[in-house]
């Protein structure tokens, strides 16, 4: 069985992940200290990597202000869906708006447009 996350939560992780990417980058950077030129070279792409993750942060935040706010029918909290399918981001509970997919199995493909 794959693991499946809250789409929001994994580009959340994905921008985070990208901060500390570039973290590692800029450290990288402390070895090349007899070269002044490679050490601003791996500055500045550590510093690309956080300003991407910047970059979308933000988008992950305008994209769910156009969320649909559900009720989890398992954990009752409120969470966030985007696209056809998607899991509660607390209990991981699959989640649907579309009557026809009620009951089937939970599959990420049904949110591309091709699948349905």
């Amino acid at each position: 069985m794959a693991k499946y996350s809250s789409k929001i939560n994994k580009i959340r992780s994905f921008a985070l992940s990208l901060i500390f990417i570039g973290f590692i980058v800029m450290y990288g950077g402390i070895f090349f200290k007899n070269s002044p030129i490679l050490m601003v070279i791996f500055m500045i792409l550590g510093l690309l990597f956080i300003v991407a993750s910047t970059v979308v942060y933000f988008w992950i935040g305008m994209l769910s202000t156009k969320t649909v706010q559900v009720e989890c029918p398992n954990c009752g909290r409120h969470t966030k869906m985007l696209g056809r399918v998607d899991m509660c981001m607390y209990c991981n509970e699959p989640l649907t708006l579309d009557r026809n997919l009620e009951g089937k199995e939970f599959d990420e493909k049904y949110n591309r447009k091709k699948e349905i």
